[in-house]
């Protein structure tokens, strides 16, 4: 046993066995100097040291057994142990063998930790893909790719190509099927695969309108029963029966749906029955779709039920319970988070950063979303129900305003108010109208600058400009940023003339509102009269951009292109204001003079033509359309727009007279002479019908030509005294004047004369002449009589307020002036 060397009590045998030598980091050896220089230089071919004892540890020195014997023992690798003592120091154990070092190292042999002297690593082994099993993953693969590109195409609304993917999936599909079947492995066909695509087939069918072919694939879904859950899909079907307008069959499948939806699904049910009930008053079965709506109302409420809930008992007639299901409308709660919470309330950066980045998020967005829909179904449905539940409209106004104000949305009240003035003014009773909105002068500044607006274009209607103008003034202090009042400033200044402030008056309520369509109309009107055709025609391009059809913003880019020399320009622009309203008889006649313009006659008369048939009463057209046919020798016809033209204005004997010259040109003289009979006799003092009277005669060899001679000839003696009493009463009026710069003594003389000359004259010139009698009264009732159907209203500024939509005005072409309470 003295042989035997026990280790000592303090010294760890394992102690260093999990120390990292940073010599073996075979990531670190491209960085490593020392070893990158031995790899390029001959340093990395020495032969390697060798061990002082080559093929051992310890030299081959024995171990002493616990038996006492001495025995050389190997390991079971053939290499000997190393937890032996050498030189009295002893090694602890190793369970590795060191990197880059064997057993079996030779002399010469290089030092090559990586193996990278073994070569590349041998390429990995091919997938076989002619295998059963491979060709059903890829396909099924292609399958899954092709539903995804349905849904893609539909996504972007390209509802044809996705339902050309979605029958590609469904061939590759049954393909697969086959595919199993043939190789016998029919127990893992995947049902879940089946389903997608006849589920999206199914709706790729639906949403290109082939409602057959999608019932046919939803029924195929349905009466499989393999497929869990398929009877939901009843409510697709439904829902393709209400847009074929299938309402009994709809109802039908709702219910079937209805039946197989377990009450855990809550929502799903509670929808369901809000479809149920709207088929029900699409059928008029009232009672129904109130039941329906009820018992929505009572398990989860919504705005929505709630307003087609006061429609059905407003189609009953039901004043009671409409008056329940307005305060149960009013009371649904929307689950909107206060505004507060949108408001900085420190000094925080941080948190005021979050603030205004959830400001304008979406779900901030879909809660404005939701608030907005939801005041307009109350305003619409108090608007509806305020004429219904009391004896007069004002009393249920009054109602459904005190119990808004008792709910979320005080804010309505005013709103309503301002639609109980527009209802007034519905039933032409300004009176109540302006009354109503007066009492809104002292009340916040948003609710008084809207009721001032109205109140300014109410007067402004009525011609009232001084009134118009003070609750113009009156909106603009309550809400300076309020573009509708500044409209309605500038619309009072422009009725003034004065162009250049109505313009800097539009101006600003286009900084306030770039969207704002009126102040950019008017401004270009204001530009238009100030004969600055340039910076117009750019407003009303800018106009054009945002109102695509608008015909009165095409008319007007036709007139300015007009006022700057190029008729072609506005001949395409009236074109395209036919194409929106091809009965307009205005443009067509536009049409016609700029084709005449241009020497065009036969587009012309197409043109001029086309406004007759429409409006049969413009003088304009109706001579243009006579003459065209006397200049092309065909006086007959022109005969029949002449004597439109004498039905119009009987006064005017010129029409009269050209009736009875083309009666006297196509040859027919004995008409022409009873024309020109008629006409002497209606007025006797017309030179040119006694001349024709006294011709024809002759010619006809008649006894009453002496008679006429005789009349004539008298005629022309007092037009002659005429106009020498004409001419000496502007003889002394230019005398007076004369002599009245001279001095100031005989300036009340000279004004006296002038004054008695003036009025003579004035009488003088107001008594008909001989060539023309009437002429000036003729005028006066045509400008009277006939009102552009076009022209006034695109010369004429429109109205920051608007009126509110109702259905008699989709007839209305008046589209200037509109009035909506801000």
């Amino acid at each position: 046993m003295e042989n035997v060397h026990l280790a000592v009590e303090e010294d760890d045998l394992y102690s260093g066995y999990n120390d990292y030598n940073p010599t073996f980091d075979s990531e670190e050896l491209e960085n490593d100097v020392g070893f990158q220089q031995a790899v390029r230089t001959s340093h990395g071919r020495r032969p390697p040291m060798t061990a002082k004892f080559p093929g051992t540890a310890i030299g081959g020195r024995p171990l002493v057994s616990s038996f006492g014997s001495r025995i050389p023992m190997a390991s079971s690798m053939g290499r000997p142990m190393t937890g032996a003592v050498q030189d009295g120091t002893a090694r602890p154990m190793t369970a590795v063998r060191a990197a880059g070092y064997s057993s079996s190292l030779m002399r010469g042999s290089t030092f090559d930790p990586l193996g990278q002297s073994k070569g590349p690593a041998p390429p990995l082994e091919v997938k076989n893909e002619d295998t059963a099993e491979e060709k059903i993953k890829i396909l099924e693969k292609k399958v899954n790719d092709l539903i995804e590109e349905s849904c893609m195409a539909q996504s972007i609304g390209a509802l044809q190509l996705a339902l050309e993917k979605a029958k590609e999936a469904g061939r590759k599909e049954r393909a697969l099927i086959r595919q199993r079947e043939a190789s016998g492995n029919t127990e893992h066909i995947n049902l879940d695969l089946t389903y997608s695509v006849l589920l999206n087939l199914a709706n790729q069918y639906a949403n290109n309108e082939m409602y057959p072919e999608a019932l046919n694939s939803y029924h195929v879904i349905v009466k499989n029963k393999m497929f869990t859950n398929a009877g939901r899909l009843k409510v697709n079907m439904a829902n393709i029966y209400f847009k074929q307008k299938n309402y009994p069959k709809a109802i039908k499948f709702y219910r079937m749906a209805l039946d197989q939806i377990s009450n855990a699904h809550k929502e799903l049910r509670i929808k369901i029955m809000q479809n149920i009930g709207v088929v029900f008053v699409r059928l008029g079965q009232y009672s129904d779709a109130i039941t329906s709506f009820e018992h929505i109302m009572t398990e989860s409420p919504n705005i929505k039920t709630g307003f087609n809930l006061i429609l059905c008992y407003y189609a009953v007639g039901d004043r009671e319970r409409m008056k329940k299901a307005f305060q149960k409308l009013i009371s649904v709660p929307l689950g909107i988070d206060d505004e507060d919470k949108y408001i900085p309330a420190s000094d925080d950066p941080s948190s005021n950063m979050v603030t205004e980045a959830i400001k304008n998020d979406k779900l901030h967005q879909m809660e404005r979303d939701l608030k907005v829909l939801a005041e307009k179904y109350i305003m619409t449905a108090a608007k509806l129900i305020a004429p219904a539940i009391e004896t007069s409209f004002a009393s249920g106004f009054d109602w459904c305003v005190d119990m808004v104000k008792c709910s979320l949305y005080v804010e309505l009240a005013n709103d309503l108010e301002i639609n109980k003035a527009i209802t007034y003014l519905r039933q032409k009773d300004f009176n109540q109208a302006v009354e109503t909105l007066k009492t809104f002068e002292k009340k916040d500044s948003r609710v008084k600058s809207a009721a001032a607006t109205n109140l300014s274009f109410l007067y402004f209607l009525e011609k009232e400009y001084d009134q118009a103008d003070r609750y113009a003034d009156l909106a603009m202090n309550a809400d300076r940023y309020n573009p509708a009042a500044l409209i309605n400033k500038g619309n009072t200044v422009f009725v003034k003339k004065d162009y250049e402030k109505a313009a800097e008056f539009y101006k600003e309520a286009l900084r306030n509102d770039s969207s704002c369509t009126e102040a950019l109309y008017n401004l270009g009107l204001s530009y238009n009269r100030l004969n600055r055709f340039e910076e117009g025609l750019d407003c009303f391009l800018k106009l054009h951009s945002i109102l695509r059809n608008s015909p009165e913003v095409m008319y007007q880019l036709a007139h300015l292109y007009e006022q700057l020399g190029d008729p072609q320009q506005a001949i395409e622009w009236l074109m395209q204001v036919i194409s929106t309203t091809p009965t307009d008889p205005h443009v067509l006649a536009k049409l016609g003079k700029l084709h005449d313009d241009e020497g065009d006659k036969s587009q012309a008369f197409q043109y001029y033509s086309e406004s007759f048939r429409y409006f049969p009463s413009n003088i304009d057209v109706i001579e243009w359309l006579g003459a065209y046919y006397i200049e092309t020798q065909f006086c007959e016809k022109a005969i029949q727009y002449f004597e439109r033209a004498t039905l119009i204005q009987p006064n005017c004997v010129k029409w009269q007279l050209i009736v009875a010259s083309c009666y006297r040109r196509s040859g027919n003289y004995q008409r022409a002479l009873e024309t020109y009979k008629e006409i002497h006799r209606r007025f006797p003092e017309n030179v040119e019908c006694l001349r024709f009277l006294v011709r024809l005669s002759t010619d006809m060899g008649l006894k009453e030509v002496q008679e006429y001679a005789t009349k004539l000839k008298k005629v022309e003696k007092m037009k002659e005294l005429r106009e020498q009493r004409v001419k000496s009463g502007r003889e002394n009026s230019a005398r007076g004047r004369r002599e009245g710069s001279t001095g100031s003594a005989d300036s009340g003389r000279s004004s006296s004369s002038s004054t008695k000359g003036e009025r003579l004259s004035a009488k003088m010139r107001s008594l008909p002449g001989s060539n023309e009698p009437y002429e000036a009264s003729s005028q006066k009732e045509l400008d009277a009589s006939y009102v552009d159907p076009l022209g006034p209203q695109m010369d004429r500024p429109k109205t920051g307020a608007k009126k509110p939509v109702d259905d008699d005005d989709f007839a209305d072409e008046d589209l200037g002036d509109d009035l909506l309470p801000e």
